[in-house]
């Protein structure tokens, strides 16, 4: 008997500790005191702010120190970033039109519920310049941003059209083996969207390393192992035949590119569809969970609240004591483990 009582207090010992802490330090005097954690699921949207990705949102204190916390995280590494910017919350859907936000900072890691992650000011106290954490993963894509900036130095060094076609063809496979080395699958497909990227001078090179290179299969293979039902693993996939599809069919006639580029939509489509069904189904159940909570009358006054109504405007609107209002709250903030109003207008993403 005794040593099933020693069992079962580890496990809810063990189970009480598996969750995630995020903390950092931001520079108050600079940015607001939002800080914002998103979930990245497409990782052509890695750089840039896109509000369907946030997750939570907390307030930085006085010294600038935030922290995020809890156990809802995926057990196993997911693509997360932490960012900030200077936009109030009504200009929010304009500054990041197309995930676009021009006063912002941002840091890309690697994460899974169980990891605890700190981020503290670099020299100049500069934000985001830094890693501590428990999982080896965390830095990759730091990593491959200071050999980024390498990069951009070398072309730097003297301007000319030689010189741009040597450096793109040295720092393409540069990267693409550095990619590798980290031993990250994910840190790959950071590299791939980069290089892949039709945006930039790279993607004739990778159109002709596709042909030939076996690495795209062999990412592929990596990725099916230890992300078999990851979204980045699907999208890659997609992606890769689709591309081969259009090096490899290149003369075909344009009754069949437009059927590929009408499947390819669709596919994008039904993609897109399946991520709003899946945080929309997750929304309703986490707002179902957190209504059993409270009571009838509770309910009642947490719509009132989420309206950001004053007690007083409360009570008056249901005939109530402003002392009974409070106490309503008060059970409110109990029950939902919340600090403030703010907190509990995050819960409900309001």
């Amino acid at each position: 008997m005794r040593l099933k009582f020693v069992i079962l207090i580890l496990v809810v010992t063990s189970l009480c500790h598996a969750q995630y802490s995020f903390s950092g330090y931001i520079n108050t005097e600079e940015w607001q005191n939002e800080v914002y954690l998103s979930i990245v699921e497409d990782y052509r949207k890695l750089s840039g702010v896109y509000s369907e990705q946030i997750i939570s949102k907390t307030l930085a204190d006085e010294t600038g120190f935030f922290e995020f916390k809890g156990n809802i995280l995926d057990e196993k590494n997911r693509i997360y970033r932490i960012h900030v910017d200077k936009c109030s919350e009504l200009q929010q859907d304009v500054n990041h039109f197309n995930g676009h936000c021009s006063d912002s900072e941002a840091l890309l890691f690697i994460a899974k519920n169980t990891d605890t992650l700190k981020l503290p000011f670099s020299f100049g106290n500069q934000v985001f310049c830094a890693i501590e954490s428990n999982n080896p993963k965390a830095n990759v894509f730091l990593k491959i941003d200071s050999l980024k900036q390498d990069m951009r130095f070398s072309y730097g060094e003297f301007r000319s059209e030689a010189n741009r076609k040597l450096n793109n063809k040295k720092w393409f496979k540069a990267l693409q083996s550095y990619g590798k080395a980290l031993s990250e699958p994910l840190a790959e497909l950071y590299v791939y969207a980069y290089l892949s990227d039709r945006g930039n001078d790279f993607h004739s090179y990778y159109a002709q390393d596709l042909k030939s290179n076996p690495y795209y299969d062999n990412l592929k293979d990596r990725l099916k192992a230890i992300y078999p039902n990851a979204s980045y693993t699907k999208q890659y996939i997609n992606e890769l035949e689709a591309d081969r599809y259009m090096l490899g069919d290149s003369k075909s006639s344009g009754t069949r590119m437009r059927f590929y580029v009408l499947l390819l939509l669709v596919v994008s489509v039904l993609f897109n569809i399946w991520l709003l069904y899946r945080n929309w189904k997750l929304k309703t159940t986490t707002t179902k969970d957190l209504k059993s909570k409270l009571s009838k009358q509770e309910w009642v006054v947490l719509e009132h609240l989420l309206q950001n109504k004053s007690n007083k405007a409360i009570a008056e609107a249901l005939f109530l004591s402003v002392s009974t209002v409070k106490t309503h709250i008060h059970n409110i903030f109990k029950k939902l483990n919340a600090q403030s109003r703010e907190d509990v207008k995050s819960l409900f993403n309001r």
